[in-house]
């Protein structure tokens, strides 16, 4: 069984493309649980009208479904609590400074 590390490790992988900052460090990611043979990702995204909003829960979809190719994926997306810039880590945050600087 993947260790909930793993699943973020590998949902690091996952860019969004109009911050070019990955959905972990973004704070997009807010639960994963793992029983048996199904990983459920409890997620959200930037904001509700964001327009990659099916590419984005595609490729998490993808991207878990070919590391942990044994188990079925379930992704929860919801709205609250909803997302904003404090959910970033600090690493998200200076990378962003950065961009607008």
């Amino acid at each position: 069984m993947p260790s909930n590390e793993a699943v973020l490790k590998s949902l690091e992988n996952v860019i969004d493309p109009e911050l070019n900052l990955n959905i972990v460090e973004l704070g997009l990611i807010y639960d994963v649980i793992i029983r048996e043979d199904v990983i459920l990702v409890r997620m959200t995204l930037t904001t509700p009208g964001c327009p990659m909003h099916d590419s984005i829960l595609q490729w998490v979809e993808r991207n878990l479904q070919t590391g942990f190719p044994e188990y079925r994926i379930f992704i929860d997306l919801v709205w609250e609590p909803q997302w904003n810039p404090e959910k970033m880590s600090p690493e998200a945050k200076n990378k962003l400074d950065m961009m607008f600087e």
